[in-house]
């Protein structure tokens, strides 16, 4: 099982066991009820975790749950997923985080192990990023990163409302990893080398 441990966060492959434990983290905001991005809900998560888990079996997907190092509390979920081997590259999104850790360290630090990973084990030479065009916070977010915006995505795909959505593409690339690592690690601090 794939566990990622940084100094706060804790990336811990997704079990179809962490149901209640999504549902919890997503009823901080009622997640469920954003039209930007998908999260489970009591409804949902059954399908929400079966899709995530088939993924990880075809090899196409690495899903995570995001849990506080210190009390094991899931507060969200994110995965690699368009892991495409041979090219070197995937893609990190279905990145959800309860309201209440929303602009905190752990986004950051997630994204931190999930791109060390990415690029220093598994040899990825790109490492991309796809959001709703409408969705102001997850943009600035992914900026925040370091990643460069690549360009706007019509009707990239169809929302769980039937939204056609268009999706905005950033992504990092190998030659750019270390300037970027460095300026995660400022951001964290000293205790993201932990």
């Amino acid at each position: 099982m794939l566990i990622l441990t940084g100094s706060r966060i804790v990336l811990r492959q997704l079990q179809q066991s962490d149901a209640d434990a999504l549902i919890a983290a997503a009823s901080d905001g009622e997640l469920w009820k954003s039209e930007l991005t998908v999260v489970p809900s009591a409804a949902t998560v059954e399908n929400y975790i079966h899709a995530a888990l088939a993924g990880h079996e075809a090899g196409t997907v690495m899903p995570f749950v995001t849990m506080l190092k210190d009390s094991s509390e899931i507060i969200g979920s994110t995965r690699f997923w368009k892991i495409d081997r041979i090219n070197r590259k995937l893609e990190i999104g279905s990145t959800w985080l309860a309201a209440s850790w929303q602009k905190t360290f752990a986004n950051t630090e997630a994204k931190y192990l999930m791109l060390t990973h990415a690029f220093e084990t598994l040899n990825c030479i790109r490492v991309q990023l796809t959001t709703d065009e409408n969705n102001a916070k997850s943009r600035q977010a992914i900026l925040r990163l370091g990643a460069k915006y690549e360009g706007l995505i019509r009707n990239e795909r169809i929302m769980p409302g039937g939204r056609k959505r268009n999706s905005v593409r950033y992504s990092i690339i190998d030659d750019e990893w270390p300037e970027v690592k460095r300026g995660l690690e400022q951001r964290l601090g000293a205790r993201a080398l932990l």
